[in-house]
C-alpha cells in the first residue's frame, strides 16, 4: 500500500471524525437548547404554581373570613390575558400611574381592562387581593364588574369591564367648555351617591371606599357612573361604626378628621363625596389650592358663608341654573363639615338629590304644560340662613389650613 493510500484514508478518517465530531456538537448545542428552553419552560411553570398558591391562599383568607365564595370561573390564566392584549402590547394601554398599567383587552365576547401593577410588595398584593375580595360580592350599577383574577404573576391581575368614556376627570378637567352639562352632572352625583349608600349600608358586609375622587368615577357610552378602585376599600364588622386604619386616600378629598386621628368611618367617605360635590359645581381640583389662604374646600365655605358663590361655581353651571344649584353646594357644604356628627349618612345624601331629580323633573313637566304658577320654586341666589352660620375657631383654623401635599 502506497503513501497516497495511506494519505486518503487518513484524509477519509479526518474527514469523518471531523463530521462526527461537527455532528456531535451540533446536537450538543441544539440539546443544550432545548433543554435551556425546557428548563426555563418548567421553572416559568413552577413560578406560576407558587405564585397561584400563594395568591390564591391569601385570596381564599380574606374571603372565607367573610363567608363568601368566589366561583373558579372568576380565576383566568395567564396564558389568556396575553392573548387578550397581545401580551400586554403598549398599544393596548389605556391608563398608567404610579401603581401600575391598564390594558384594554378581548377576552371571549368581552371587551375588558386588563390592570397590572408593576410595583411588587406585599401591600400591593394585598390591596390586590382586598380589591378581588371585595368586588367579587357586589353586584351594583353603579360598580365597576370585576370579571376575573389572574393568581399566576407576583401580583395578581384584575380583569374588569371594560368602560369606554374615561374618567369623571377627563371629563371635567378639559380646555374649553365640558361635555357634561348640569344635568349630567347631578345625575352622576346621584349614581355616586347611590354607590356609596349601597356599600355602607346594603351590602353583606358594610365598606368604606377610602378614595373617592374624581378620577375613580368612570363613566360608559351613556355617561352613567362606575366607582372604580377598590384596592383602598376596607370591610367594617357590622357592630362596628368606625376602624383605626393606616392614612390611605388621595390629599385635598381626605377626610380632616380621619387624616389627624387615623380613625375611619362611613362619614369619612361621605367627606370625600362632598368634595366630589364641589368638583361638579366648580370644575377646579381638590388638589390645586386656588387661594393663598386655604384649599378649595376652605373657599368654597367662604364664599358660600358669604353668599358669593358665584365666584366659584363653574361658569357653565351659572348659565344652566335651574334653582338646585344653591341647595347641592349647601350639601356639598354640609358633606365636608369637619365635624363627623354634623355631616349626613350617604343614604341621607343619596335621598336628597333624588329629591331634587325629582323636583326637576316635575318642574319640567309643569313647564311643558305651561302651567304658571302651580310649580314648587325654588331660591336661586347663592345664600341662605342656614349656611350663613359661624364656624368654631377650631374648624376656622382647620379649614383655612393647606392640606399636606
Amino acid at each position: 500500500m502506497g503513501s497516497s493510500q495511506h494519505d486518503n484514508i487518513f484524509a477519509a478518517l479526518g474527514v469523518g471524525l471531523g463530521v462526527g465530531v461537527g455532528s456531535a456538537l451540533l446536537l450538543l448545542v441544539v440539546s443544550l437548547r432545548v433543554m435551556k428552553h425546557k428548563f426555563k419552560l418548567r421553572k416559568a411553570r413552577k413560578m406560576k404554581g407558587k405564585f397561584f398558591r400563594q395568591n390564591h391562599g391569601l385570596l381564599l383568607q380574606q374571603l372565607v373570613s367573610q363567608k363568601a365564595d368566589i366561583a373558579e370561573r372568576m380565576i383566568i390564566t395567564l396564558e389568556e390575558l396575553e392573548k387578550a392584549t397581545n401580551n400586554f402590547d403598549e398599544t393596548h394601554e389605556i391608563g398608567f400611574g404610579g401603581h401600575g398599567t391598564v390594558y384594554k383587552g378581548i377576552l371571549g365576547p368581552n371587551v375588558v381592562a386588563v390592570k397590572k401593577s408593576k410595583i411588587i410588595i406585599q401591600k400591593e398584593i394585598d390591596d390586590f387581593i382586598n380589591e378581588v375580595a371585595i368586588l367579587s360580592q357586589i353586584n351594583h350599577r353603579n360598580v365597576v364588574r370585576l370579571l376575573g383574577c389572574c393568581l399566576e404573576t407576583e401580583v395578581p391581575l384584575l380583569v374588569y369591564e371594560f368602560i369606554s368614556n374615561g374618567s369623571l376627570s377627563h371629563h371635567l378637567h378639559t380646555k374649553g367648555p365640558s361635555k357634561l352639562s348640569w344635568d349630567d352632572r347631578l345625575r352622576i352625583a346621584l349614581e355616586v351617591a347611590r354607590a356609596l349608600a349601597y356599600l355602607h349600608s346594603a351590602a353583606s358586609i358594610p365598606i368604606f371606599h377610602r378614595d373617592i375622587k374624581s378620577s375613580n368615577v368612570l363613566l360608559d357610552d351613556s355617561l352613567t357612573a362606575k366607582v372604580s378602585d377598590f384596592g383602598a376599600s376596607r370591610y367594617i364588622s357590622l357592630n362596628r361604626t368606625e376602624v383605626t386604619a393606616s392614612i390611605q386616600g388621595t390629599m385635598g378629598y381626605v377626610d380632616p378628621t380621619y387624616y389627624y386621628t387615623g380613625k375611619l368611618t362611613d362619614k369619612s367617605d361621605v367627606f370625600s363625596f362632598g368634595v366630589l360635590l364641589i368638583e361638579l359645581l366648580t370644575r377646579k381640583k381638590p388638589s390645586i389650592f386656588t387661594c393663598n389662604d386655604g384649599s378649595l374646600v376652605a373657599q368654597f365655605h367662604s364664599l358660600l358663608i358669604e353668599g358669593n358663590l358665584v365666584r366659584i361655581i363653574d361658569p357653565q353651571v351659572t348659565e344652566e341654573e335651574d334653582g338646585r344649584v344653591q341647595e347641592v353646594a349647601e350639601l356639598a357644604a354640609r358633606c365636608t363639615r369637619l365635624k363627623r356628627q354634623e355631616r349626613p349618612t350617604m343614604r341621607q345624601v343619596e335621598m336628597e338629590l333624588e329629591s331634587l331629580q325629582a323636583h326637576n323633573a316635575e318642574v319640567w313637566k309643569c313647564n311643558q304644560h305651561h302651567i304658571v304658577g302651580q310649580c314648587a320654586t325654588t331660591g336661586a341666589g347663592f345664600f341662605t340662613d342656614e349656611t350663613s352660620r359661624h364656624f368654631s375657631m377650631e374648624e376656622e383654623i382647620l379649614l383655612s389650613a393647606r392640606y399636606p401635599r
